[in-house]
């Protein structure tokens, strides 16, 4: 049998991979797209964004989370959870997701392959089906968007039915009493809060000594208070050096020499990327540490017509940047006149409860390229909707330079942060400055609100120092004081 012949191979059907696909196929291209899984999505769909996000929602409405204390009266958890209970609208999203992928792919005439995918040589990709032959595909372009599966240190015994990562956790059976999360990375701090939002006592190592030390200093420190707040057990400068395992309980020896029992372990160690099976060699290709692939600025590997996109070439590994990512390397590969970049300026968006979220620099970048800037800060309990929603913690932080008052960074924690930040996410790509804000009337009661009010707070920080439009001065951390609780 000859093989069959397309403009383009997509190997993932995960974000990146089907945004790549519908791009090429939308001008044109005649596009083949491989998944080696039964369902199609990738991590986002299946075990990764929308399952931890649907689940997070999930521990807030059967914990009722968000209305403790809010009318007087004090919310517990509904009778006993089950895990049917937890898993029941995650995998009602999962279905529908899988439905909309299909759906786009039929819109945009792609042929859709079922089977593992590896490399015969830079050109040509065999495919492998348990119980069906093999097939043959070349292609002229080929986009790798494999994503990336959990990461599993050597010391802990996978194996037992009470050890999970981050893609396992979605198979739950029971609603445990007690759960050991080891990581305080994006992945250990959104589990340990859901967890713990639902009555479970959750202890959580990290191996520094804060959380998310890619955060705002004073976000990050608001999270780790709310989180101790919430019955957290956090504990910093701690690694495990081994799991003892008895049917009664988990035992990690910590290298500190303590000991934790547990009867749940989840293990959030970061990823490596999924190019093991796809024989990278054969098209001139060799994977880097943890599976990666590296790529230039037009997501090109070592050989040109071959790009790779997503969780397999690394940080930042989400699944927004990975569409983006996917459409630019398209547009490249073919000479589209289209989208030629991916943003400069990302968001971040943490949903650990309360969530965070983040655009442009922070207090330390600033800081380490000495460049002068004012920080004003609005704090949702002051903020009428903030009060309506009975927000007792959270805040917006806005970065402005200190001469121009251009916005600089954007940072916030609490209720509905990551939609909050896009505010100033588009201020910052638009190169505005406060007075977009000042000038701005917000509907009231809400919290769009709190970027005028943290606008006058930099303001009357920057007039207070006596600074101008003209002054050149150091960073003054000083202009940026401690959000209140």
């Amino acid at each position: 049998m000859s093989p069959t012949h397309y403009d383009l191979i997509v190997i993932g059907s995960g974000p990146a991979g089907e945004k790549g696909a519908a791009q090429a196929a939308y001008f044109g291209k005649r596009v083949a797209l491989v998944e080696r899984e039964s369902v199609l999505g990738g991590a986002a769909a299946n075990t990764g964004t929308l399952p931890s996000k649907t689940l997070r929602e999930t521990a807030l409405y059967l914990s009722g989370f968000r209305q403790r204390g809010l009318y007087g009266v004090k919310m517990t958890l509904r009778d006993k959870v089950t895990a049917r209970d937890f898993l029941y609208r995650e995998r009602q999203v999962q279905h529908t997701e899988h439905a909309r992928i299909i759906a786009n792919l039929q819109r945009h005439k792609i042929d859709l392959f079922n089977g593992h995918a590896s490399f015969v040589d830079a050109h040509t990709v065999r495919l492998e089906n348990r119980g069906a032959p093999s097939a043959i595909l070349t292609g002229d372009v080929v986009l790798i968007a494999t994503g990336s599966h959990p990461f599993r240190p050597p010391v802990f015994p996978f194996h037992d039915a009470r050890v999970y990562d981050s893609d396992t956790i979605l198979n739950l059976h029971d609603i445990p009493q007690e759960m050991l999360v080891v990581g305080g990375g994006v992945i250990g701090c959104e589990y340990a809060c859901m967890f713990s939002a639902l009555g479970i006592r959750v202890t959580l190592l990290e191996g520094r000594d804060r959380l998310l030390t890619f955060l705002d200093a004073e976000v990050a420190e608001l999270l780790t208070r709310s989180m101790v707040e919430m019955g957290v057990d956090l504990r910093f400068n701690e690694t495990v050096a081994s799991v003892a395992v008895t049917p009664a309980a988990l035992t990690a020896t910590l290298a500190s020499g303590g000991k934790i029992s547990m009867d749940t372990l989840l293990i959030a160690a970061g990823r490596s990327g999924n190019t093991d099976t796809l024989a990278l060699p054969a098209a001139g290709l060799v994977a880097a540490k943890r599976g990666l692939i590296d790529v230039n600025a037009h997501y090109q590997t070592a050989v040109p017509h071959i790009y790779a996109v997503g969780d397999v070439i690394g940080f930042p590994a989400l699944a927004a940047t990975s569409m983006e990512q996917a459409r630019v390397a398209m547009v490249h590969a073919f000479d589209l006149k289209y989208k030629t970049r991916v943003a400069p300026i990302l968001p971040y968006g943490i949903y650990t409860i309360p969530e965070c979220s983040m655009a442009g620099e922070t207090e330390a970048s600033l800081t380490n390229a000495a460049i002068p800037f004012v920080a004003g800060v609005a704090h949702y309990d002051a903020n009428a909707r903030g009060q309506i929603i009975g927000a007792r913690h959270g805040f917006l932080k806005l970065l402005y330079a200190a001469d121009t008052m251009k916005l600089l960074g954007v940072h916030a924690i609490g209720e509905q942060a990551s939609e909050l930040v896009h505010v100033g996410l588009v201020a910052l790509h638009a190169g505005a400055g406060a007075d977009l804000f000042i000038e701005t009337c917000f509907n009231y009661p809400t919290l769009g609100e709190l970027y005028k009010y943290a606008t006058y707070d930099a303001l009357g920080r920057r007039a207070r120092a006596g600074l101008t439009g003209t002054t050149s001065c150091q960073p003054l951390p000083g202009l940026g004081a401690p959000p209140r609780r």
